[in-house]
């Protein structure tokens, strides 16, 4: 019974947490996410980063922008031309909405896409852009031509 508690403490620990570093993401929606890594977690809270990771795995919450999985809340960060730290996660969904909108015969290539979000303030090179697509599952513009 002891264990169930601590387990139930830790999750609500880690849970109180998140929402405090995601505070903009819970009142304005997923455009808002910031960078944060699972250290950042067990640093504030104490505990180690294996126990925030088996924690955050498996495990989701409920928001008023749909439901996440805890491990959602954490992503690597990109600096803006401002000087602003983004999530990769804002910047993988500016790369489906390009590619949703892009002309069909004439699809963009990654080199273009990542001159786009240049024009946007997002300096992020053509190697990237073409290592989020494939993780997104997304192919490359000659396959996604249609005729």
């Amino acid at each position: 019974i002891n264990s169930i508690h601590q387990r139930r403490a830790t999750i609500l620990r880690v849970m109180e947490t998140i929402i405090e570093k995601q505070h903009d993401f819970f009142l304005h929606g997923p455009e808002k996410l910031k960078p944060l890594i699972l250290k950042d977690i067990a640093d504030e809270i104490g505990m180690d980063i294996s126990t925030v990771s088996r924690v955050t795995n498996g495990k989701y919450v409920q928001t008023e922008w749909g439901l996440f999985e805890l491990k959602y809340f954490f992503s690597e960060k990109i600096h803006s031309d401002e000087g602003e730290d983004v999530s990769n996660k804002i910047i993988k969904n500016l790369i489906k909405e390009i590619i949703t909108a892009e002309p069909p015969k004439k699809p963009y290539n990654d080199q273009k896409i990542a001159e786009m979000l240049k024009k946007k303030g997002y300096n992020v090179a053509r190697r990237t852009v073409a290592k989020y697509r494939e993780q997104m599952g997304l192919p490359v513009s000659r396959l996604r031509r249609k005729i």
